[in-house]
């Protein structure tokens, strides 16, 4: 997956560049291509968690990455051939991203085939760790090609990228068998819409599940638009070219790594570590849209990278760890559809007020409406979820969250 990474940050850093500079659209532009590329995650990833939970999730995998392949490599052609127009990308965008939902749930639930229970927390970690890895390598490789050979290319060489995984994939052999649980064996509806309320029910009778999604939908609607803003932060506040764009994702990347490296020594995820990585998260967001230069936006991106990364590989395994295996892939799905899906409503809203207010205002809006989003989750449902907030003025005033193992928490011997 690391090769293949690679490719997919260098598909971004150009998509947005292509829709910006090429094409000449605007911010509102960009933030449409956003918001199609994640609308899929509202519309399909639902479906995605069904087959995760259905089909042998490998060979899954291998169709998916297959169809994202060619996704690229029809884009680099459209734009080598001088044939690329504004609704090209959008179309594609959409395309990538139902290739993306689809992909996700069974990638995620495919971590906790590979490893035994006690290490899952550790393989989602070292998995978003590779990511962010070639999110270290990717848009500087991008921003330098875009000068040098143009877009096109870059598009084709994330499509070549695919054939990694695909690879790899068909050359395993040997899988950890998933732990049995005696709800596995438990008789299941056998038609498709039964099985998604079924995991829709389980997600509701999970308070706890109900507030970290809750608490995932701001972040992830408001808060994680780096796609689109940081190429308007170089583009229009700082009047920079591709090479300092593609820079920006990579310096952010130091951070997301640094993060899932420090995750990944965690064994025990904590709903309280999400709640105020949240709020963390959407503080340093706003003060990287102060920024008065290029530079201290630059390094301003290294801390929101730790703090994105903390709260997402929390989640991340507080679900798959307190989870039973045969609802796993279903809640999975809802919660990447919960984090991902808001985009195509919050991406075009980011993108309108940066071209009505000016760029700044993606980072001070988003931000902002991250950390209301997360104090309204612990205010309107952290109490039935076992999270309990309490004021300290001693020694310093201070807010003090505990919490108490749910239901799947308790029976698994993992305490929040």
């Amino acid at each position: 997956m690391f090769v293949s990474n690679v490719g997919t940050w260098m598909q971004r850093v150009a998509q947005d560049w292509l829709v910006l500079q090429v094409l000449h659209g605007g911010g509102q532009a960009v933030g449409i291509t956003t918001g199609l590329q994640f609308l899929p995650f509202l519309l399909v990833a639902p479906f995605g968690g069904l087959l995760a939970d259905k089909l042998p999730k490998r060979y899954l995998l291998i169709f998916t990455n297959a169809f994202m392949g060619c996704v690229g490599l029809v884009l680099g052609i459209l734009v080598l051939t001088g044939q690329a127009e504004i609704w090209h990308v959008y179309v594609l965008a959409f395309l990538l991203g139902v290739g993306t939902a689809l992909d996700n749930p069974a990638r995620q639930a495919f971590v906790s085939e590979l490893v035994v229970r006690e290490d899952i927390p550790n393989a989602i970690a070292l998995n978003s760790a590779s990511f962010n890895a070639a999110r270290l390598i990717g848009p500087a490789v991008a921003g330098a090609a875009i000068a040098l050979i143009g877009t096109g290319w870059v598009f084709v060489i994330n499509g070549l990228s695919f054939a990694s995984p695909i690879i790899v994939l068909l050359m395993l052999r040997t899988m950890v068998v998933p732990e049995s649980d005696p709800e596995d064996r438990r008789d299941e509806p056998t038609g498709a819409l039964s099985r998604l309320r079924e995991g829709v029910a389980y997600v509701r009778s999970r308070p706890d599940l109900v507030m970290v999604m809750v608490i995932m939908f701001g972040v992830g609607t408001f808060g994680m638009n780096f796609q689109m803003t940081m190429a308007l932060m170089a583009t229009e506040v700082y009047d920079r070219g591709p090479e300092e764009y593609g820079l920006l994702g990579s310096i952010m990347a130091i951070g997301t790594l640094s993060g899932a490296l420090v995750a990944a020594r965690r064994r025990v995820p904590r709903r309280r570590l999400i709640v105020g990585g949240a709020v963390l998260f959407g503080v340093l967001e706003v003060v990287a849209g102060l920024m008065p230069t290029y530079a201290t936006f630059a390094v301003s991106l290294v801390p929101i990278g730790v703090a994105s990364m903390t709260v997402l590989t929390a989640a991340n395994a507080y679900i798959q760890t307190t989870v039973p295996q045969y609802v796993r892939g279903r809640v999975l799905a809802l919660y990447i559809m919960i984090l991902m899906g808001g985009t195509p409503a919050g991406a075009p809203v980011i993108g309108w007020v940066a071209d009505l207010f000016g760029a700044r205002w993606s980072l001070l809006g988003g931000g902002s409406l991250t950390i209301a989003g997360a104090v309204a989750a612990v205010l309107l449902i952290a109490p039935r979820s076992g999270v309990v907030v309490r004021t300290r003025w001693r020694p310093w005033p201070r807010l003090v969250v505990s919490s108490t193992p749910p239901r799947d928490e308790a029976k698994h011997d993992v305490h929040a």
